[in-house]
């Protein structure tokens, strides 16, 4: 089987980890971006850039033959979900079905709906009670009904995003944004279990996901289990990081709730405000028995590595989309 890997978004945030992590595995990477990829990518001697747009389906097909993965990286913003998600994600299908190649998409936990349980499994029912539950919910029915014509498929199915390059994930744009301040801003309830995925970990997962292909005919969803923390438990982290107490704040929900009919992204995360209010965990049973244990950096480590320099965080509070 061929060691090339088409990846769709190359330039997002989860597209640039997951190319570098092909290419540093071995594969060569085709990495689609609209705009130019950053010098990291630019430079690396197994990455070739695909300069088109996400919905030129020609030339994607044309840049997916001979690639045995392509993966659906495609990370509209939380405002465009409706006009967007399911258009990108049927582009993603019709070039993994012209190339017979695996197709992989990153998943996450919208599909279980608003009452979802406090262990989530691949067999847990969907509940399309929310417009991005239903979203999801069909662009994985899509992918199980192409299996049925021989397109194979994987979902691995993640939680809240944390680390890689840039801002966008609730960590960056809340959580850190006031460290400066010596405040842990917390969406939600401290006390309450919360699913998160260390980004160059999922990366790394979907490589050795991608490694297993030859056993991955039909379609698939694997559940990444990552770190499930408390916000409580997320801040005494930070602090041992920084050496300080913090003061935890609460997110200014009233607020973004009198200015949601004003600014069209605080409506859009208002709707998903019950994800910290309803403790929640991945189970990976399926992916450990498919690749083994899953990589999982020490949450120390991983927020050394994506906080840098704790006490002068970048970020501005929500300037940058949230994590889809």
């Amino acid at each position: 089987m061929s060691s090339t890997v088409l990846i769709l978004g190359a330039a997002g945030r989860i597209g640039q980890v997951l190319s570098a992590a092909f290419a540093d595995a071995g594969w060569q990477v085709r990495a689609q971006a609209r705009k130019a990829l950053p010098d990291a990518l630019v430079n690396h001697p197994r990455v070739q850039a695909v300069r088109c747009g996400a919905t030129d389906t020609p030339a994607l097909i044309q840049a997916a033959q001979g690639a045995s993965v392509v993966v659906n990286a495609l990370n509209p913003l939380y405002t465009e979900w409706d006009r967007l998600a399911l258009p990108l994600a049927d582009v993603a299908l019709q070039v993994a079905r012209a190339s017979g190649a695996l197709l992989m998409l990153p998943g996450n936990v919208y599909n279980f709906g608003r009452e979802l349980p406090p262990l989530l499994t691949s067999t847990t029912p969907e509940r399309g009670d929310t417009p991005k539950a239903r979203i999801r919910i069909e662009m994985e029915a899509r992918l199980a009904a192409a299996a049925l014509e021989g397109v194979a498929s994987v979902v691995i199915r993640a939680g809240d995003f944390f680390g890689g390059p840039g801002t966008g994930t609730w960590l960056d744009l809340a959580m850190a944004s006031r460290l400066g301040k010596s405040q842990f801003v917390y969406p939600g309830n401290p006390g309450v279990a919360h699913a998160w995925a260390y980004l160059p970990d999922l990366a790394q997962t979907f490589v050795r996901v991608a490694d297993k292909r030859a056993e991955l005919t039909g379609h698939h969803r694997l559940h990444f289990t990552g770190h499930t923390l408390t916000g409580d438990a997320f801040k005494a982290a930070i602090e041992a990081l920084i050496g300080r107490p913090l003061r935890t704040a609460s997110l200014p929900w009233w607020l973004m709730r009198l200015a949601a009919p004003f600014m069209p992204m605080w409506r859009e995360l208002l709707a998903m405000r019950y994800l910290w209010e309803r403790p929640h965990a991945l189970d990976g049973v399926g992916l450990r028995a498919l690749i083994g244990t899953p990589p999982h950096t020490p949450l120390s480590q991983a927020l050394r590595a994506t906080l840098g320099a704790p006490d002068q965080p970048s970020a501005v509070f929500f300037s940058a989309s949230a994590r889809s």
